[in-house]
């Protein structure tokens, strides 16, 4: 069966992940992480994608007041729903990856109440009068354990139902699911009637998890992908995790072959972990987060920069890459 025209594709090939401006990790002052919105803006980016769990809510508050200046229809914006934001004081200060975010707490809701409630309070912190893109957040197995199938069938006859009478009724313009794993993304193929995947880490330089089923079937589907953590949260970046925890010995060894093949074509193995990523047809952008006006530059940077075609080569060849995985130049 020959591939279906994308439904509905994100602007790209780069895009702005919003977790970062959330707090994730460390506190990002106010003017730091609006200088960084409007440096993804000048470097020509037009899809921004938040989450309520981002901060518990600091992050859309902050998109809000970038995107509030801009012409509505001149970007693409997404959110997600799953999590409702409950008012308390009580909460930690440093809950797990978020250091200073907002007074809410967190509760998990895929029904389809949950779902227009969520995108309705995601409009107020916005301050805008409409999203085009709702992701179902976070309902997968990494989160839920193994409660989690049960979960799932909640949302596809909750949220999903919900989302899908959305997008006919032109409130959204779009909807699927922001994971960190494929099942889910197969699952929704099979029970429902999704346009877009956000899926982090399973697509990179380490990681091909996405490539031989769920790809093929978006693919036939006309269903797009954004992907997130393109860098495996540092690891393809200069760091030492993968996936949010110390990067296990045989993904240290592949990032070492594929650092040393940059050294010998003077590439920035960032600038191929990115264009890696945006190479595959189904892709339609890729959202590394940044904290900072520099570090939003320099990922735009990097997205342009060339990289011959002989390193892409040698990456198959050493079997590095899978030989089917396209490559920019394909």
């Amino acid at each position: 069966m020959a591939d279906a025209k994308p439904r509905f594709r994100p602007p790209g090939p780069l895009g702005f992940g919003g977790a970062p401006l959330g707090n994730m990790f460390a506190p990002v002052d106010e003017e730091t992480a609006q200088g960084a919105l409007a440096a993804a803006w000048d470097s020509g980016v037009r899809y921004f994608d938040t989450a309520p769990h981002y901060g518990s809510g600091l992050s859309e508050h902050r998109f809000g007041q970038a995107l509030r200046a801009r012409e509505r229809d001149d970007f693409v914006l997404s959110t997600k729903v799953g999590r409702l934001l409950l008012p308390d004081e009580s909460q930690p200060e440093n809950p797990p990856f978020v250091k200073s975010g907002m007074p809410f707490r967190p509760v998990y809701d895929y029904s389809a109440d949950g779902a227009r409630r969520s995108i309705e309070d995601s409009l107020q912190r916005l301050g805008l009068a409409r999203i085009d893109i709702a992701f179902i957040h976070d309902i997968a197995e990494d989160h839920h354990g193994a409660l989690w199938t049960d979960m799932f069938e909640t949302a596809m006859g909750g949220a999903a139902a919900a989302l899908t009478r959305l997008r006919e009724e032109g409130v959204i313009r779009a909807w699927g699911l922001g994971v960190n794993l494929t099942e889910p993304c197969l699952r929704a193929l099979r029970m429902a009637d999704p346009d877009v995947f956000l899926l982090a880490g399973r697509y990179s330089l380490l990681d091909f998890s996405a490539l031989d089923e769920l790809f093929p079937a978006c693919a036939e589907r006309g269903v797009s992908v954004v992907i997130g953590g393109p860098y495996n949260s540092g690891l393809l970046a200069g760091g030492t995790s993968f996936d949010y925890a110390p990067a296990q010995p045989e993904k240290v060894a592949a990032r070492d072959r594929i650092a040393a093949l940059c050294r010998d074509y003077e590439v920035d193995m960032r600038a191929a972990a990115l264009q890696f990523c945006a190479a595959h047809p189904v892709v339609a952008s890729v959202i590394p987060g940044a904290k900072s006006a520099e570090k939003v530059r320099l990922n735009a940077e990097l997205m342009r920069q060339r990289i011959p075609g002989e390193f892409w080569r040698r990456l198959k060849e050493g079997g590095i890459v899978p030989e089917h995985a396209p490559t920019p130049g394909d």
